[in-house]
């Protein structure tokens, strides 16, 4: 179980490092703490199944699947609370989707499934680090990601990941 909690708080720290680098509010502390605290529920649902509490004559079910629907749903709650809209623009969607894979590879971790765990992270650590050099010469191209002029386009609809 420790060699899961270990990884579960120190891979996500790739994710991390990168919005600490930008400044961000949720940074490197918060990202491994999400994945730790992701592989917490995991391990301790994981613990339940193989011995469950003892009760008084009740039956005892236990739905693995509604313990990660608890957790996404749970994630979802503390990513929403990243995300700020100011002056017209909206900021910290990248942050709350680099929670949310924070949360993912601690479930991998806390199920033991470490190879799944470090490729999310390296997938994550791909997007965070690698789509960075295209938004650039895309802004210097005077064009958006879409293929239309910068100077020309009309404020977004939606949300931005500007952040």
């Amino acid at each position: 179980m420790l060699l899961r909690l270990v990884a579960a708080a120190i891979l996500p720290a790739a994710i991390g490092w990168d919005r600490e680098a930008r400044r961000k509010p949720a940074g490197l502390r918060t990202h491994m703490l999400v994945g730790l605290g992701a592989a917490g529920f995991v391990v301790v649902g994981l613990s339940i199944l193989e011995r469950p509490p003892t009760s008084t004559g009740d039956t005892l079910t236990l739905d693995p699947l509604r313990l990660l629907d608890g957790l996404i749903g749970g994630i979802g709650f503390l990513g929403a609370g990243t995300i700020i809209q100011a002056r017209g623009r909206v900021e910290g969607v990248t942050t709350a989707a680099g929670i949310w894979s924070a949360a993912a590879i601690g479930a991998a971790c806390g199920i033991g499934r470490y190879d799944l765990a470090v490729m999310i992270t390296a997938l994550a650590a791909f997007v965070m680090l690698a789509v960075i050099p295209v938004k650039i010469r895309l802004a210097e191209s005077g064009e958006d990601e879409h293929g239309e002029p910068i100077n020309r386009r009309r404020p977004p609809a939606g949300p931005r990941e500007d952040d």
